[in-house]
């Protein structure tokens, strides 16, 4: 894999793609579907979809693609592959609150590598560069040229007092009790995959996950933490969270920046 090509590619993606989420999101109003799992559906996310899927299939032909909204993609066995959630975050689409991101990211044996994350309604851009380090773009986006690059990096904790960042729109009792078991210092709260890049900007320090989620809500938020030098572990035993597991489905899982002193439960 040319990771600076696959760079630039998934950033110009993720970027066109933002676009018309956009479009549609200015809107008066569109319509909302469920689907099976009665998670809600826009035409944002199938318009975004058709667009990543259509490039990285165009520019990647010969690696495997999954992406949310093709179910047809999520009975492969694969351990490199390219995962895509076209808008993450559909509710907070929904609701009009902005924290909802463009995904896209790059697994090679089971480890997310590269990734990028658009936050478009909030104006913020993370991925990894060709090197696998992490960035936040600054700038007016231009999408055949990038702007400043600012390189991210994880907090150095100080376990007397953490930064939490949990779930808007999926918190629950059990996370409340799991975080409870920390000093915590303050907590904010934000939507989609905006969680991993708020650890690894430094901005938070733990993110606990207790609740289902699926690798294309996680790969890219994962790619551009563990750039920033963060990690990603399952929640039982603390191992990394790895990808291309049956079904494409997480186990419960901690983001944190090392040095934060993992609680086991």
């Amino acid at each position: 894999m040319d990771f600076d090509r696959l760079t630039m590619v998934m950033r110009r993606l993720a970027l066109e793609a933002g676009d018309r989420i956009m479009e549609i999101y200015s809107s008066p109003d569109f319509e909302v579907r469920s689907k099976s799992d009665a998670s809600p559906v826009t035409e944002a996310d199938e318009a975004a979809d058709a667009l990543i899927s259509e490039g990285l299939a165009e520019a990647f032909p010969a690696v495997a693609l999954v992406t949310e909204e093709q179910a047809a993609s999520h009975g492969q066995a694969v351990s490199t592959f390219l995962i895509v959630d076209p808008l993450d975050g559909t509710k907070e689409f929904v609701q009009r609150r902005g924290d909802f991101t463009v995904n896209i990211a790059y697994v090679e044996a089971g480890v997310p590598l590269r990734g990028v994350v658009y936050a478009p309604a909030k104006g913020r851009l993370f991925y990894t560069l060709g090197d696998g380090r992490a960035v936040e773009e600054k700038g007016a986006f231009d999408k055949e040229a990038p702007g400043e690059q600012v390189p991210i990096t994880v907090s150095v904790p100080d376990n007397r007092g953490l930064m939490v960042v949990a779930s808007k729109s999926h918190r629950d009792q059990a996370t409340d009790d799991y975080i409870a078991a920390y000093a915590v210092r303050d907590m904010t709260s934000a939507g989609s995959s905006l969680k991993f890049c708020l650890v690894a900007t430094g901005e938070a320090d733990l993110y606990p996950r207790l609740g289902r989620t699926m690798e294309w809500d996680t790969a890219a938020g994962d790619a551009v933490l563990r750039g920033a030098g963060g990690e990603v572990v399952r929640f039982d035993d603390h191992s990394p969270l790895t990808y291309g597991k049956p079904g494409f489905e997480n186990p419960f899982f901690i983001a944190y920046a090392p040095g934060v002193l993992l609680v086991k439960q």
